[in-house]
């Protein structure tokens, strides 16, 4: 089984570069600044998100981010994948359908009613991976943002 180890202030330097590249790959413009300035309350146990390191905690393969949120109609909390990166040279090899199956009963285990990710349409990689830990398109649903 994949090792995932929630990320703490000490691990700001390893996770760091690894969400700069995860952003670069999708195309997010994000400075450094701003990028660390969005990781370092989940370091620090802010109680709305938890970052995961894939892998070996002292050379990790990856990260996740959950974030947190409350839903009335699910009665309690929701999780939202913020992002999940993998080193591209070890993808494809199971280890991102391993992460998504161990962290799931986990994160039921505390309460969390479901979990909630987007994927972009052009990618199917992606959305096979999903599919294999269970996800699915939510029906009669679209997502929209309004940024501010």
């Amino acid at each position: 089984m994949t090792a995932l180890h929630i990320a703490h202030p000490d691990d700001l330097y390893r996770l760091l570069p690894m969400v700069m590249a995860c952003h670069a790959h999708r195309g997010i413009a994000q400075d450094e600044d701003a990028c660390r300035a969005g990781l370092l309350p989940l370091l620090e146990g802010v109680p709305h998100g938890v970052a995961y390191l894939i892998g070996p905690r002292r050379s990790p393969v990856g990260f996740i981010v959950v974030s947190f949120g409350w839903s009335v109609a699910r009665g309690g909390i929701e999780g939202r994948i913020d992002a999940f990166w993998i080193r591209e040279a070890i993808r494809g090899r199971g280890m991102g359908t391993e992460v998504l199956l161990g962290l799931i009963p986990a994160l039921g285990q505390h309460g969390v009613r479901a979990l909630h990710t987007d994927i972009a349409q052009d990618n199917p990689r992606a959305q096979k991976l999903f599919g294999k830990a269970g996800f699915a398109v939510a029906e009669g649903e679209t997502h929209m943002l309004r940024q501010f």
